[in-house]
């Protein structure tokens, strides 16, 4: 069948919202939604810390603990989403989105903080891991593309808000900001939630899913394999740098004296670090359904070596030169350019190799290692005590190229390996069956 051919008839397999790229879209809106969740919080830090006196390594366990309960709770997730389909579950994503916000505003104390934190980490896991998830089994035939756009709802849907947000914050203070903006993102994610249906791609692009397997591994299979926790162990090095720098630009941006510096781009004058969040979360965003369609033709382990080499060099060129506030800028949104990717690629090459008909639960299992991941972000505020923020970012730079350099030299032997002993079961067993 012709490229022409599959796509007609992939498309034919629904009409209206329950079209496959209706409901790709829509699965993009609710993570622009859900975005601010993570995306945003760097913007509440220094507020929070000037009214109660917390100190921001505490405050910044909230942030932590909502990226641990966001990804750990995933697999079950993906689970219930396998089982009841994805609508009560972004549903129920919802409420927890817009409730966690409401409880950060009431929030007097730190545990009650904290409580907010897993609140809102369960919203955003039940809409993330969800969308993510649908993308991979609408989307066999281009599952990098498919959820590179997804999660570019994720990384970009920040850039829209992240402007009114810090402008209300300055007006209405940070309370009445996660007020208005956990309703505004719990009701608009709820809506959108209706319109989901369970994925049911054509066989048509299934067969054009090109060296994916043909083999549906379990999660409990794919806990069994080597080649999963190469992967798992390769996303929390990558994770780590990236999320250091999503949770401590803002302080990063105060401590070198740049973050209320005006700056003026393409005609909107607007402080450094305002400026500088929009473009990064423009970049986290642009990145996604880019390197995911790159790796769709070059392949997941080439795109991983080029995207996690860069990302190393970008942050020790902010480490370097970012105290000039246009270099500030520009190596900031290099980090975002060059880390948005893996919430792309790392869902897209699991359903590479263990099959698409467990791919939420798959694909959620491993986006765990961002939680794990997330345990390092608090330590870079210790680190940074003493010695400043060079040593964060001699650390994330080197373990970030360290994994750049694994993903050519242990990942792709590993999976060439996995798929010939697959090759060689399956010829087995044909074998058998016309000896039958």
């Amino acid at each position: 069948m012709s490229n022409n051919q599959t796509s007609t008839a992939v498309a034919q397999a629904g009409t209206g919202y329950k079209n496959r790229w209706m409901q790709l879209i829509i699965g993009i809106v609710c993570m622009g939604f859900v975005a601010n969740l993570q995306y945003g919080w760097t913007l509440f830090v220094t507020p929070m810390d000037n009214a109660h006196h917390w100190g921001k390594a505490a405050i910044q366990l909230a942030f932590s603990i909502f990226i641990v309960t966001e990804t750990w709770l995933v697999p079950i997730e993906g689970y219930l989403v396998d089982k009841f389909g994805p609508r009560p579950v972004v549903a129920g994503g919802a409420i927890c989105a817009g409730l966690g916000w409401i409880i950060y505003s009431f929030a007097s104390s730190l545990p009650m903080l904290y409580a907010g934190a897993v609140v809102s980490g369960i919203g955003a896991g039940c809409v993330y891991g969800t969308c993510v998830g649908n993308a991979l089994k609408w989307f066999p035939d281009r599952r990098g593309l498919a959820a590179g756009l997804t999660a570019a709802g994720f990384g970009a849907g920040a850039a829209i808000t992240v402007i009114p947000i810090a402008n209300m914050i300055q007006s209405a203070g940070y309370e009445k900001t996660f007020f208005t903006f956990g309703i505004i993102q719990g009701v608009c994610i709820f809506i959108l939630s209706m319109l989901l249906v369970k994925p049911v791609a054509p066989k048509a692009a299934l067969a054009k899913a090109g060296s994916a397997t043909k083999v549906d591994y379990t999660t409990k299979q794919m806990l069994k394999s080597p080649v999963f926790w190469v992967l798992y162990l390769m996303f929390v090095l990558v994770a780590s740098g990236g999320l250091m720098a999503t949770a401590q630009l803002g302080p990063i941006a105060n401590d070198y004296g740049l973050a209320s510096l005006p700056v003026t781009l393409f005609g909107v004058t607007l402080p450094l670090l305002t400026m500088t969040l929009s473009i990064d979360n423009v970049a986290n965003g642009i990145t996604r359904p880019l390197c995911g369609f790159i790796s769709d033709k070059i392949g997941r382990e080439n795109t991983m070596f080029i995207v996690f080499i860069g990302e190393g060099l970008a942050l020790l060129g902010l480490m370097t030169w970012g105290h000039n506030m246009y270099a500030f800028m520009f190596f900031a949104a290099l980090i975002f350019l060059f880390w948005g990717e893996i919430f792309s690629i790392f869902p897209a090459i699991c359903a590479d190799i263990f099959g698409s008909k467990f791919a939420a639960g798959n694909s959620g299992t491993l986006y765990t290692a961002k939680g794990t991941a997330a345990l390092l972000v608090p330590l870079a505020s210790v680190l940074a005590v003493d010695g400043g923020w060079s040593r964060v970012f001699v650390v994330a730079a080197i373990i970030t190229i360290f994994a750049g350099l694994s993903a050519k030299l242990i990942l792709s032997p590993m999976r060439k390996n996995m798929q010939a002993k697959e090759a060689a079961l399956q010829a087995s067993s044909e074998d058998k069956r016309v000896t039958a």
